[in-house]
């Protein structure tokens, strides 16, 4: 059965919906949100393997000329680097601002093709058809768009909303279990932001087999908080920022590495947990949360531990966009479940790596 959630940004209004074996018929769906002469699937070297096919035979059913960009794999593909060969292509099959991009894949893929529809043109429609469990809990949900820099992740992009979100969650059985670990770390930020019952739930569980049997539950209730938060704050100035939990040192941690070294959401999972223990040692935080996540993150396979001096993660966290002016938004929990914005600055990080 089909959940809906519907995305109330008035004329920039969508829909995300949620179905197993919903893939077969994303040329239908697609059609009913943005009728148009061509598409073009942006998707990378391994979900161009598994499921391209199936998208441009569900497309071309449905009378659209279909045409397919193939990326590499990999947090490196998300550089302005890649933009010109996007956009040459789209020149070359003489896309219009009337057709329509579908970003089909993971996060990578989603923020680069959605920077690329609002920036070709000056705008192109686009939809989101994720393929990991990171993209269909949280990144395709909310218009965030964008490209990496030298300095930092994300630093060049725009709030640029699709015409829908089409989310199966039958793809989640053929993704790596690292990938799917990755996804983890997401819904487990939810649970520890807004829904304490997620959390719990997600303790209880064993095992990936055992998660996938409420999986669509899962997604449904994760991307229930985001369009709520969303809806209010679409630009990001506010209460949105709560999805940014353990990002400030992720991103740093991510950099640092030069995203070699760990996942976005092992990243997000040591900044959670880090973050955590921080605020717990400053009175912010209520004792014992950040023992109960470090439980939930290794039972779930994620890190936890930073093997990095906190020092040498301060220049890249002054550089994070969460940064107003002289001040940093940190996102703390008052406990499992509750989640704020605590306006502090890099110090916050330093006093406690004396």
């Amino acid at each position: 059965m089909r959940k809906k959630l519907n995305v109330n940004l008035k004329e920039k209004s969508y829909q995300i919906s949620i179905e197993s074996g919903l893939l077969n018929n994303i040329g239908e769906l697609i059609r009913k949100v943005h009728p148009c002469e061509k598409a073009v699937i942006i998707t990378d070297e391994n979900v161009d393997k598994k499921y391209s096919a199936i998208v441009e035979t569900a497309l071309i059913k449905h009378n659209y000329q279909v045409d397919i960009i193939i990326l590499k794999p990999g947090e490196s593909t998300k550089s302005l680097g890649t933009l010109p060969k996007i956009y040459n292509r789209l020149i070359d099959f003489e896309l219009t601002r009337t057709d329509i991009l579908i970003a089909l894949g993971g996060g990578v893929i989603g923020d680069i093709c959605g920077f690329v529809a609002s920036s070709f043109m000056r705008g192109v429609p686009y939809v989101h058809v994720p393929t990991t469990l990171l993209a269909q809990v949280d990144s395709s949900v909310g218009g965030k768009v964008g490209v990496n820099l030298e300095g930092g992740k994300n630093l060049v992009g725009s709030f640029y909303q699709p015409k829908g979100v089409f989310i199966d969650p039958d793809v989640l059985y053929t993704l790596p279990d690292k990938f799917f670990t990755d996804g983890m770390a997401e819904v487990i930020k939810y649970g520890c932001i807004k829904d304490e019952k997620l959390f719990e739930m997600l303790y209880k569980m064993n095992g990936r087999h055992e998660i996938m049997e409420s999986i669509s539950d899962i997604i449904y209730r994760c991307c229930g908080i985001k369009r709520d938060l969303v809806e209010n704050d679409e630009r990001d100035m506010g209460d949105r920022m709560l999805l940014n939990f353990g990002h400030t040192i992720g991103h740093a941690i991510e950099k640092y590495y030069d995203y070699e070294m760990y996942t976005h959401g092992e990243a997000v999972a040591i900044g959670m947990y880090n973050i955590t223990k921080i605020s717990e040692d400053r009175g912010l935080t209520k004792a014992g949360t950040a023992e109960k996540l470090k439980k939930i993150l290794a039972d779930k396979g994620l890190p936890y531990d930073i093997d990095v001096d906190m020092k040498d993660l301060i220049e890249f966290i002054k550089r994070d966009k969460k940064n107003l002016g002289s001040k940093l938004k940190v996102v703390l929990l008052k406990e499992i479940g509750s989640g704020f914005l605590h306006e502090s600055d890099s110090t916050f990080f330093e006093k406690e790596s004396d």
